[in-house]
Order: structure tokens, then sequence, then C-alpha cells
């Protein structure tokens, strides 16, 4: 309290009153409740917990998925305990968890009671029951006899590491963040896979006689050409995607009940038959060439990694390893890793470097400006530098920054093979430089280069390995990954302490720019000012100057001469002054950790992959940096700046530099994907389903078959279970959650993403209501019907109604053989199966739906 006191007067360093930083005594003795024995250590680091002695480890209970009765382990346990007196306590990890373990019991019969906590337990005399606890390793404890099993010992691994892969493996799901409705606002178009491109309204509830009366089902409103709606029921919403082919007004919207869908989509899918075979084939083009097998020497590679000072991020580990397997494959790499500025892409490619060096190969790095060759050269210089008595590897750069004579020394030395790194802007593939032994090119920010660089990469691209960094990939490299012509990395994780770029829209105020420039200048830092036009620079220079006589300025500029733009860059980052008033040539400039604020003057005249590289000059360190972009008054804008300054401000999340090109190429459309005369045909049932069709065909081409032009998507079952089947509004509240949630189960492939769907969704928001765990059924059900051509399910309290395609993937036998064994099987027209049966539960019937498929399947 007193140091409090003494100072608290500080404006500049406001500090919280101790009381809300520390528990009082009342909170801390009220946290310590629960526990029954306390120990107090003066060196708790170093004191492992002794078990009491008073208990025994289990025997193993461990799941068999082999086995015809995968519990059988634990059933014998369970029942054996039970005879000599002792009982049995299930743990889960979370509520969520707690339900489908209980769920998973109840198929192979056994029924534990569950208990809310472990009181409950302790009054209760049940001899198997199921709770919730964070316990990680089971074991069998004495008077009373009670075993307490995890279900790290049920399932043989630990549950939160397989959540957390689990949860990685979706996040950044490419397919996913195509199909995502996570960013869609009503007025917004939605392409429905049957009915085509309509307006999204929003979501509705309507009582349409399903389950008790009144009880209401929901539904996604969509509004087609003519005013026509449309409703659909949110069990059905994998029907429905983003429409990203050109600006969300000029959508092309299909009339209700006209051919005009059905004829788009059977041209489009010719047009994606085509490019599934053009594909292909470059794919045995590609895999038919033989690459270099690089040797990955482990110890000197472990070396190596230990120069980073970081702890890997997991999309980053993903990364490298990526990268790793294609060096050590034998194929040409081909590899695009796109990962916002700053996420640590530089690392990957440090590593790839190590590889190909330490394997006696040279390695080009190619980059746009002459200011990140000199950053590149830095780093790769102070990195190798630290296993220089190992590996002395000798690094050159090839630039405007150094002298004709140091240029023509490195260009021998890479004819020679005396020089295993070379570092340099487009110099680097003129006709006049020649490797010796040339094994991996690494290119930073591709989309920069013009169009007779890129030529020149394409005819490298077929003799070694590529890799590519980029922090906003543009629409046709995105493109090209999406459709995996390339391989593709997301690196999404932000590196621990980092903070998202606040970002303010403004018009042009002297106001908001002094207020901006004393904020960073009051705790120590620097300040970028962008104004692009050189001629009006000094301007601009005079104007900050009188605005702000308390700061240092410098300009910088591409017109300067080379060794004074080198000159203002190197005192900026050495900190001599604090506010770079500068044009676009930062752009893909040094790091500088200490600026962390950016202005950027008249910011409507840029493109969004532009204003997001400008934006990532700053909040390179754990402090919170501001981006501020200035613009004329709002009613000068056209409607595209409108768009692309609202896309940047809706993006301040980390790790939206994918989110951003995905945005690009709705403003832009997707004309410049592949060639010319496939944009139409996009444009026309949209980019995501385009991608979706493409990647179907190329899946059936692959297995030796012929697209189905028929249904060019695979099966969509229809599922109707007449209870109501969403998630009502008592149980999630808000509607933009709701729907985030209806399309994410929606997009589950396999059961079990839809197990950790249904964990957190408990975990969130508590036990499951009826109409949710309907929903969860209507899904479950869905993916299970799809490999059997099942296209429709009909189940009512007094039948059950399977309708399939024509020729179903089904072996005929098997439903004469059915119908055969009992009355209750009919067949209703040439592809429906009727049942006869009274099941007034929907849990039961959805249990006899699944008994009938697997005996189908």
């Amino acid at each position: 309290q007193s140091r409090y006191q003494l100072l608290r007067g500080d404006s500049d360093r406001p500090l919280l009153p101790p009381q809300e930083l520390f528990l009082s005594s009342d909170s801390f003795f009220g946290q310590l409740k629960p526990y029954a024995r306390i120990e107090i250590l003066a060196d708790a680091q170093n004191y492992k917990l002794a078990a009491p002695k008073t208990t025994t480890p289990l025997p193993s209970v461990q799941v068999n998925r082999h086995a015809e009765n995968p519990l059988e382990k634990l059933a014998v346990f369970t029942a054996q305990f039970k005879m000599t007196g002792g009982r049995v306590l299930l743990l889960a990890e979370s509520m969520g968890r707690r339900e489908l373990v209980a769920e998973y019991l109840q198929q192979y019969d056994l029924h534990p009671v569950v208990c809310q906590d472990f009181a409950a337990f302790l009054d209760s005399q049940e001899p198997f029951m199921l709770g919730v606890a964070p316990l990680h390793t089971g074991f069998v404890g004495q008077a009373p006899e009670i075993a307490f099993i995890t279900e790290s010992e049920l399932y043989a691994t630990h549950v939160h590491g397989r959540r957390e892969r689990d949860s990685r493996k979706s996040s950044t799901s490419t397919d996913n963040l195509l199909r995502d409705l996570s960013e869609i606002k009503p007025g917004d178009p939605v392409v429905h896979e049957q009915h085509g491109i309509g307006r999204y309204l929003g979501l509705v509830s309507m009582d349409v006689g399903e389950g008790e009366p009144g009880e209401m089902s929901e539904f996604l409103a969509l509004e087609y050409d003519g005013g026509d709606k449309l409703y659909v029921p949110v069990s059905q919403l994998y029907l429905i995607g983003r429409y990203s082919g050109g600006a969300p007004e000029s959508a092309p919207l299909h009339k209700l009940g006209s051919s005009q869908w059905d004829k788009a989509k059977r041209k489009a899918m010719q047009q994606v038959r085509d490019t599934a075979a053009e594909l292909l084939n470059l794919y045995a083009q590609r895999a038919a060439r033989e690459g270099h097998q690089f040797k990955l020497q482990q110890h000197d590679y472990e070396a190596f990694s230990e120069g980073f000072g970081f702890e890997e991020t997991p999309d980053q580990a993903a990364a490298i390893k990526a990268v790793i397997a294609d060096l050590t494959s034998g194929k040409p790499m081909d590899r695009l890793i796109c990962g916002d500025v700053g996420f640590g892409k530089t690392e990957v490619a440090l590593r790839a470097a190590f590889i190909a060096v330490a394997d006696g190969k040279q390695v080009a790095v190619l980059v746009p400006t002459t200011l990140l060759a000199e950053q590149h050269f830095q780093n790769f210089s102070d990195r190798f530098g630290l296993i220089a008595d190992q590996w002395p590897v000798r690094i050159a750069e090839l630039s405007r920054f150094r002298s004709a004579k140091e240029q023509t020394q490195a260009i021998a030395g890479l004819a020679k093979g005396e020089i295993d790194i070379i570092i340099g802007t487009h110099k680097l593939i003129q006709k006049d430089v020649h490797f010796k032994n040339l094994g991996l090119v690494i290119i930073d920010e591709e989309h920069r280069f013009g169009v007779r660089q890129k030529e020149q990469l394409k005819k490298l691209r077929a003799e070694v390995d590529v890799l590519t960094l980029t922090a906003t990939p543009i629409p046709r490299t995105l493109a090209m990954s999406l459709e995996g012509l390339r391989d593709f990395s997301i690196i999404a994780t932000a590196p621990q302490r980092r903070l998202a770029i606040r970002t303010f829209v403004t018009s042009f105020s002297m106001g908001i720019i002094r207020e901006a420039c004393l904020r960073e200048l009051k705790r120590g830092g620097q300040i970028y000012f962008l104004h692009n036009e050189v001629s009006s620079i000094q301007l601009m220079y005079e104007k900050l100057s009188g605005l702000l006589p308390e700061a240092r300025i410098n300009i910088a500029h591409g017109q300067m001469p080379e060794r004074e733009l080198e000159h203002v860059m190197r005192d900026f980052y050495q900190q001599r002054f604090n506010i770079l008033l500068c044009t676009t040539i930062i752009e893909t400039g040094i790091d500088i950790p200490s600026a962390n604020t950016i202005i950027i003057n008249e910011a409507h005249k840029f493109g969004l992959a532009q204003l997001h590289q400008l934006r990532g000059r700053v909040g390179r360190s754990h402090h919170q940096a501001y981006a501020y972009l200035l613009t004329p008054p709002e009613e000068a804008l056209g409607s595209q700046a409108k768009k692309r300054l609202e896309a940047i401000q809706a993006m301040e999340e980390l790790g939206s530099g994918f989110y951003l090109a995905m945005h690009d190429l709705e403003i832009r459309g997707a004309g410049a994907v592949l060639s010319e005369s496939q944009s139409g045909e996009m444009q026309e049932i949209g980019f995501s389903l385009y991608s979706t069709m493409l990647d179907t065909a190329i899946q059936s081409l692959k297995q030796g078959k012929e697209p189905d032009m028929q249904h060019p998507l695979g099966v969509a079952t229809e599922i109707n279970l007449h209870v109501p089947a969403l998630l009502p509004e008592d149980y999630c509240h808000d509607i933009h959650e709701r729907l985030v949630l209806y399309k994410r189960m929606a997009n589950c492939a396999d059961n079990d993403q839809l197990d950790d769907m249904q964990r957190e969704l408990i975990d969130r928001f508590g036990l499951l209501p009826n109409p949710a765990r309907a929903l969860l059924d209507c899904h479950r059900l869905r993916i299970a019907a799809k490999p059997l051509g099942i296209t429709r399910i009909d189940a009512s309290a007094d039948s059950i109604q399977v309708q399939f395609i024509p020729n179903p993937p089904i072996d005929p036998l098997k439903i004469i053989q059915l119908i055969q064994s009992s009355r209750e099987y009919s067949l209703s027209g040439q592809d429906r199966l009727k049942i006869l049966v009274q099941i007034e539960d929907v849990n039961k019937r959805v249990m006899r739906i699944k008994e009938l498929m697997q005996k189908l399947g």
C-alpha cells in the first residue's frame, strides 16, 4: 500500500490498486476450502508429491478398437471389482467429454450413473459412476476401496493432447476457411448447391409442426431473384457456402425453380473436368521429375535449430516439418509458406537453407527490395555465424547496396562454388549469374516481382526446390495452392505475447496525427509516417515539423541516392531519430521492434495486400501497435476503396493475411485464378463451390473413375427425424454465434470432428438440450449415409423411409435379405426402402437407422 501511495501520482505510468492485484484473505481461504490437506513447502519445484501407500496401480482397462466389444476389459474389471465390494469412478476431463464417454459406454451396454462431484459419489452407494475431474492417472485406493479410472487409461493417450492436435488440424484447414460463414452479414450472397445464388437474410424461427405443439425450428432465410424466399433447415447448412467470385452487390442471383442454375452447374462441371485432367497431367509431370534428395544431418540440424531464441509455435513447427519432408523426399519441392508479418517464416527459410548447405548445395534467396536483401543478409549472417566454427558457411549479397567490385566477386564466387548462400534482388536471375550447384531457391513476397522475373522463376522451378514465403498470398498464388498445385502451409498462430495491431480508419486530421505521434513518443517508440508522393514529401515534412517540434524527423524514398537511403534506414534502426517520413519503400523493409505506430496518408489508394503489408511494419514486439489509415471524407471514397478499408479494419486479429487474400478474391473476382476462359464459369457459381467441385473431380480421376456429372459434389443426404433439430435460443443466445456453429457442424467430415463439436458445445453452453442432440444426430446420420448413396432419410414415430440414388453402391442381395427377414421391411418404388416400426423415442429411432446402415454397409 505504501509503495502504491508513493507512486500513484505518475500519469505516464498508471498503477492498479493492490486490492485488484492480490487475493484477499477471505477469497484465499475460500479457494482452499475444497482441499482436505494443504502442504506448504520451501522448495516446491523439486518436490514430488509421494502417493500415499494405500493405493495400487490399475490393471489394463484399455479400449481395443478391433475387438467385437472394445470395452470388454473395462466391463470385466468393473464386474469383478463390484463383487469384492469395491466401487468404480470413471473420470472425464470436462462435461463435454463426460457426455461423449457416457454415449460410448451405453453403445456397449455399460450404464454408469452420472455424479456431479466427488462428494456426491461418496454419498451414493452406486457401484459404477461417471464424473468430471482433471485427474491424469488412475489408481485403486484402499479403505474405502475405490477404483479411479481416467480417460488416459481408457484410451491409452492423453485426451488434452489429442484434442489440441485435432483443434490445430481443423483451425486453419484451408477448406474450412473457404466454406466458413463466420464473416457473413445479412444481404451477402451465398450459394445453395441445389438452388443457386441467393442473398442471406438471417436466421428465422418457425413452428412447422415438428415435435411438441409450439416448438420452434430454425431456418436460414435466403432471397432469390424476383423476391422468392427459400428457408433452409439449419441441419442442411452443408448445402450452403459463401459466394466469392466478385463484388457481393453484383452477384448473379438465380430464380428459384428455373433451369438456369442447373445449366450453370453443368457448364462449370464440364470445365472442371477438363481443368482437373489438366492439373493431374501437371501433377504427373511433377511427380515424374526427379529432384535432389537432401540428407538430413540430424545432429548438426539440431545444433543449428538451437540458435532460434524462441519457442516454435505449433503452426511454425508443422511448416518446418513439412519443408523437411519435401526436401528429403527426392521430389522437387514447391511449397508456399503463408504467415502473417513477423510470425516466423524466416526461421523456416533458415532451416531449409541449412539442410541444403549441409548437403553441399548452394542456396539463392530472392527478395523484391534492396532493404529486404540487406536485412536477410544480416539475419542469415548472424544465425550462421553461431555455428561458424563447425560449419563455415559463406554468405554474399547481390543488390544495389553493394559496390560493382563486390558484386563481380560474388558472381564469380557463385560460379566457382565458393559461395554457399547468395541473397539478392532480381539481379540474381539475370543471364550473367551462374551457379555451380544450386539446390534451393527461397523467394520472399513473390507477388511483388514483375511478369518477366516470374517467367524466369518458372524456369527455375523446373530444376530446383523452391520455397516461397508470403504474408498475403495474392489470389492467384492462393488459388493455385488451394487447388493443390503447390503445397501450402499456413502459420496462423502468433508468437507468445504478441498483440494484434489496433487499426483506425479516419479522415485526415492534424489533431489525430499529433495525438497518435505524441502517444508513441511518450513511450519512447518510433513512428512511420507514410506519404507516397515524392513531389510533395518535402511539404509534408514542413507540416509535420511545425506540428511536432519535439520530434526528430527524417525522409526516405526510392529516388534518393543509394548510400543516403541506406544511411537513413540504419539511423532509424539505431533510433537516432523518431519519425520516418517515407514512401512505400518500407513495404518489405527491415524489422524495427521499437517502431509501433504507422500513419498511412491517402490509404484509399493502396491495395489490400499492400495495406496489410505496410501495417505489418509495426507490432514486431510485445508492445501494443497502432495503425492509422487517413482518407479523404467518406463520401469521396469509391465503393471498392471503402470495402478494402473495411476489410483491413475487420481483419485486425493476428494471422489474418490468409483471410485478407480470400477477401481480395471476393472484391476483385476470381478472374485471374486460372485462365481467362474459366473465369466466367467461376463467376457464375462462385469460387468456393468451384474449388469444391474441382477437388471432387480430381479425387475421382485419381481413383481412375469419371467424375459424376449428375452429382458433381457427391451425394447430399436430407435427414428428417420429425423433431426440432437446432441450438435453442435460450441455450446459445447470440444469433451470429449460432450461425457459425451450425456451419461448423455442417463442415464436419467424420464422427471425431462431431465429437469435438459436441464436447465444445457442452463445455461452452452446458448440457445439450434435446433439439441440439437431434441436430448432432442428423449430422452423424448424414456422414454415415453418404458412402451408401442415400439421398433422404425420413424417420417418424411410425415408419422409417430411406431413399437411394439410382444404382447405389450397395449389394442388392443385402436389401433382398432384409425384406425376406422381416415383414417390417418393404420396397416402395425402385429406390425407396420402407420400415414399418413404432418408435416414439427419437434416440431409439436414431439407433435403429444406424443399425440399418451397418447391415447395408
